[in-house]
């Protein structure tokens, strides 16, 4: 009797054609757990040692196994025991798969189609940015890329009112009918019953980054953000009060924002850290010297930022940290002072300069793009809260 190595076995198995009558296919659905490499889920899968391997190696430069996370999703489809196939994902744009070709297994990247389009966005708020971008049919991360914007001139928590308005003229990118991320805004409004009306575009003029600018061309950007956080509400303002632990009226040197560990914390100008480590009450924190005779400092953090170092430059809308509940903290919380001159002054009531215009020879070029883009964003009326989606035009008997 002829005696068969296990691999030829394994390799006439592959290479049997399949009976549809008769073969039952079997669907594993699984995830892989914190501190599991992808072969250690595939062996907890039951899958056969052989079929590992080969697995394993159709993906072989194709997939960078140090990116495998937990959370990442795969599927094995088996028929006769025998894999069939096997997919990964790990977002709506990153998938891998491997499949039976015969005698042996080939690994791919799948190619998923992204449309970019761009839309605009009407949004109403009635409680939130958040339940506006909901209500509207948008994904709430457009209230991030909104915030992101108007950063220097809007606090998205302090600063919003019921009833304000805002659109956006910005880059979709599409699969399949859904929104995977918001791109670049191109122009933007805001109709604010305490800021008042705000209207950005976004311009390159000639090599330079782009840049957003107001209508006449005036630089949309301050030399200060309004918050060092995207959202978040003040808890304690500055100004005397009962310190929480100490129990006797003190200074309060600063602005409390409510914020949950691990939020991330914007430079609010740009800067030299000049203070970086645990100062004991005031847990982990980071200090920055500005222009003009101006430093910001922010406290109770539980992590810096990447690239933070001790006399490094930082910029503005870099993150430098992340808010924690470290050293006297009566939970988590970002603590934020800004000095002036070596001075503590109100960080909620200073008016900062806005940034340098744009230059002359590029006002023309901007004043007909920007005029083009204004009448895009005045094209729909604002979806309510009971409208349909923000992309939608809105029936004129709707408008008031």
């Amino acid at each position: 009797m002829r005696i068969i190595p296990p691999l030829l076995c394994l390799a006439a198995l592959l290479a049997a054609p399949l009976a549809s009558a008769s073969v039952r296919y079997e669907v594993k659905n699984r995830r892989i757990e914190p501190r599991q490499t992808l072969a250690q889920a595939l062996h907890d899968a039951a899958l056969p040692d052989a079929q590992v391997e080969a697995v394993i190696s159709a993906l072989e430069g194709v997939f960078d196994f140090r990116k495998s996370r937990p959370g990442d999703q795969f599927r094995l489809v088996l028929s006769g025991g025998v894999l069939d196939f096997f997919d990964y994902r790990q977002s709506a744009v990153d998938e891998w798969q491997v499949r039976r070709d015969g005698e042996k297994y080939v690994g791919s990247k799948r190619t998923i189609e992204v449309e970019k389009r761009v839309e605009l966005v009407s949004l109403e708020i009635s409680t939130s940015l958040y339940e506006a971008a909901l209500a509207a049919g948008e994904d709430p991360g457009i209230g991030v890329v909104l915030a992101d914007v108007f950063a220097w001139d809007i606090d998205f928590y302090r600063d919003t009112r019921k009833g304000d308005k805002a659109r956006a003229l910005v880059e979709k990118f599409v699969s399949k009918g859904r929104v995977l991320r918001y791109g670049e805004v191109l122009a933007a409004a805001y109709e604010g019953g305490l800021v008042g009306t705000k209207r950005v575009f976004r311009y390159q003029p000639g090599t330079e980054q782009p840049n957003y600018f107001q209508e006449d061309g005036t630089s949309a950007r301050k030399t200060f953000l309004k918050s060092p956080l995207k959202f978040a509400h003040v808890t304690s303002g500055f100004g005397s009060r009962v310190h929480p632990t100490l129990k006797y009226v003190k200074n309060h040197n600063g602005v409390d924002y409510g914020a949950g560990i691990g939020t991330p914390v914007w430079a609010v100008a740009d800067g030299t850290v000049t203070k970086l480590g645990n100062t004991g009450a005031g847990g982990n924190t980071v200090c920055v010297r500005h222009t003009n005779g101006f430093e910001t400092c922010y406290l109770h953090l539980s992590r810096y930022g990447s690239g933070v170092r001790m006399g490094g430059r930082v910029s503005q809308k870099q993150v430098i940290a992340y808010s924690g509940n470290t050293g006297r903290s009566t939970g988590p919380h970002l603590h934020f002072a800004l000095k002036r001159n070596g001075a503590f002054v109100n960080p909620l009531n200073q008016k900062y300069p806005r940034a340098d215009p744009l230059p002359k020879a590029h006002l023309p070029d901007f004043l007909v793009k920007a005029k083009e883009l204004a009448s895009q964003l005045d094209s729909i009326s604002v979806a309510t809260a009971s409208g349909g989606s923000g992309s939608e035009p809105q029936a004129a008997a709707a408008a008031p």
